[in-house]
């Protein structure tokens, strides 16, 4: 956000970034340094505080923040003057991120963004919170400074307290106690988790609402091992009124990051790619499952905004739309009714009452926000129109509005790419292969993890956090190679080609050398190769994005049965482990530790399909939701463990096993479905 004022008059230390969040604050009157050596060179040299201010592009009160202080010259000139200014982008640095988001919920309660930090000239904190007014913001300057150089013995002690409970908080320990794990484990997790549910307008029963997709594949994952119907009808719920809601862009495809209301009417207007990724899977799978247009439509809908918004030349993901344009949250997205009347003219009722405009779809200054309230059935009796002509109708009313849309001016594009978030985006692609079929979402998925493996790897093997501007950088972070070795675990289930299996245990292995801990059996953020910051921390509660040992664990799982690799297996066991008596308390921050759990409980299907007719059956099986299979196949003979002796000349065969105990090959899906009901 630029200010008349300030615009291009000062130019500051971010202007060689890459980062489209660190350049937006590149010619801010405030002496901002990126994260490295130097600013905490200069603020020992100088004896001055430091502030890691971090933020993300599509952050709105990042934003606010900065237009209120950041651009204001004289909050600048005694930033400038009495400390050391860092600015962040978390998405880039999410190592940074946690730590002193860490220190900032210890000593306030609560963190969020802009988070902002103050730390001793060595990085230790010593104050921090998230948005502050300008005449705050003004006076917690003066005060850090003023305590600072008259009595800083105060802040030492603070420091090195502070320091020692970062370091000691989320810490997991190895828990040598083994027994079972079993059904009622999740039981009573799943029981924890009903009494937060909202059954009438889906999600949980608080605001804001995030849409937070991993809980709800773990719902569907749940639901299938213990047929709770008030699970399923949880699910739907859920997934239907986000699809009505306005936290989905009807028009373009999308969903926004949350909703600010219980009834998902007026969404934070800025779209992630992590969250679309997600509910890609969310939604192919429970299109599986329950066979609903509705799901059908918003995958074809949001996979189509990705490829025409959020594509790159390369076939790599760009990470984020801003929720502004021109300065205002959400103008991009909103209608008046005046507006869609002259450019729908007769057909304008139909859809202002398809979408609700001027009744529930009514939002500020007299703009309306896109929802559906009503199923299509509905409207076309009402309208006395067939379903295919309702829907037509709607589509050249959409193309229309959409089309006019695109002359708006855009809100902001973060196009940096990054190898976590684009893994998630290749296995969403790969997942709604897998649910509908279509080879462009296969194509899409390949192309961007080819990518990945050859330009963003690095010859030692391992894998850079971030592309941009044909430069790869930042050394990887775990989250990096546990999604890709979950992406890669997808594209082998859907094309059988083995060589993506093979980069899966290559990441593997490379992770283990560099990331394991064994005094807890879990896995670092960082590498054993990255400048140590004032804390080395785990990511272990799943949230917005499962965490990066959850996601691990769940590959080592599949790994270690497609290769019999008895270590993989043991450590994913142990890692689930080591958080199992948490799981209970807080279900929502461990759903993907509760995935692999009904993974370990159900009998998993080995689902081994052999033969020149493999790929037929693959589609054909995928059809049905059976999310414990671990499936494998070869139109040839194969020397992978799963694989290995079961080619029969010209014949294709599906073998189904339990428990390394497998049944007689079948030939039909059929009849491979039968067996696998024998051992339900």
């Amino acid at each position: 956000m630029e200010n008349d004022s300030t615009t291009h008059q000062f130019t500051n230390q971010l202007i060689h970034e890459s980062s489209p969040y660190l350049l937006q604050h590149a010619h801010n009157p405030v002496d901002w340094y990126p994260w490295g050596d130097a600013a905490f060179e200069k603020a020992v040299k100088e004896n001055k505080l430091v502030l890691v201010s971090i933020g993300y592009s599509a952050c709105h009160w990042c934003h606010v923040m900065e237009h209120e202080s950041f651009e204001d010259i004289d909050t600048a000139m005694f930033m400038n003057e009495h400390f050391v200014c860092i600015k962040v982008d978390r998405e880039e640095r999410p190592d940074i991120d946690q730590v002193y988001m860490n220190a900032v919920q210890l000593m306030a309660g609560q963190g969020g963004w802009p988070l902002n930090c103050f730390t001793l000239p060595d990085g230790r904190p010593v104050y921090g919170g998230t948005y502050f007014p300008n005449e705050r913001w003004n006076n917690v300057l003066y005060q850090l400074n003023d305590i600072y150089h008259k009595e800083p013995k105060q802040f030492l002690d603070y420091a090195e307290q502070l320091t020692g409970a970062v370091k000691n908080s989320e810490l997991v320990k190895l828990n040598n106690e083994f027994d079972e794990f079993s059904l009622n484990h999740l039981k009573e997790m799943v029981d924890v988790f009903k009494s937060s549910f909202d059954t009438v307008e889906g999600g949980p029963s608080r605001v804001p609402k995030f849409p937070l997709p991993n809980n709800y594949e773990f719902l569907l994952h749940y639901n299938h091992l213990s047929k709770d119907e008030k699970i399923l009808k949880q699910i739907t719920l859920t997934l239907d009124k986000m699809a009505y809601g306005g936290i989905y862009d009807q028009l373009g495809g999308g969903f926004a990051r949350y909703s600010t209301d219980r009834t998902w009417k007026v969404p934070h207007f800025e779209k992630m790619l992590y969250d679309n990724a997600q509910l890609i899977t969310v939604y192919s799978e429970a299109n599986t499952l329950t066979k609903n247009p509705l799901y059908k439509q918003v995958v074809e809908d949001t996979l189509a905004w990705i490829k025409r918004e959020m594509t790159s030349d390369e076939g790599m993901f760009y990470s984020a739309q801003d929720a502004d344009s021109e300065g205002v949250e959400g103008k991009y997205y909103v209608w008046n009714k005046q507006e869609i009347e002259e450019l729908l003219k007769a057909k304008s009722a139909l859809f202002c009452d398809y979408y609700r405009i001027g009744k529930e779809g009514l939002w500020e200054h007299e703009n309306n926000i896109l929802l559906r309230n009503e199923d299509d059935e509905t409207i076309a009796k009402r309208y006395n129109l067939s379903l295919e002509e309702l829907q037509n109708e709607i589509l050249y009313c959409k193309e229309s509005l959409l089309k006019e849309r695109i002359k708006r001016i855009p809100p902001g594009l973060d196009d940096k790419q990054l190898t976590s978030w684009n893994a998630l985006m290749i296995k969403g692609f790969a997942d709604a292969y897998k649910a509908f079929g279509n080879q462009e979402y296969l194509d899409a998925a390949i192309k961007s993890a080819d990518f990945i493996w050859n330009i963003i790897r690095n010859n030692d093997g391992s894998l850079n956090h971030s592309y941009k501007n044909g430069k790869a950088t930042i050394n990887g972070y775990l989250e990096d190679y546990s999604f890709m070795i979950e992406a890669f675990i997808a594209l082998y289930q859907n094309t059988f080609d083995e060589s993506y299996l093979m980069k899966a245990k290559e990441l593997t292995d490379y992770v283990i050398q560099h990331f394991y801990d064994k005094e807890s059996g879990m896995f670092f953020f960082t590498s054993d190769i990255d400048k140590p910051l004032i804390a080395r921390k785990m990511e272990i509660h799943d949230n917005v994005i499962p965490a990066s040992n959850s996601s691990l664990a769940k590959g080592l799982f599949l790994l270690g049965i497609y290769f019999e690799n008895k270590e993989y297996k043991d450590l994913a066991k142990q890692m689930l482990n080591n958080v199992k008596k948490d799981m209970k308390g807080y279900p929502s921050g461990y759903s993907n530790w509760g995935i692999l759990m009904t993974n370990m409980i159900e009998p998993s299907y080995e689902v081994v399909i052999v033969g020149k007719d493999a790929h037929a059956l693959k589609i054909e099986l995928n059809k049905h939701y059976i999310p414990n299979k671990i499936l494998a196949g070869s139109l040839t003979n194969s020397s992978m463990p799963l694989l290995d002796g079961r080619f029969i000349g010209d014949e294709t065969f599906i073998y189904v096993c339990v428990n390394n105990t497998c049944k007689l090959p079948v030939k039909t899906v059929e009849e491979a479905l039968k067996l696998m009901c024998e051992v339900c």
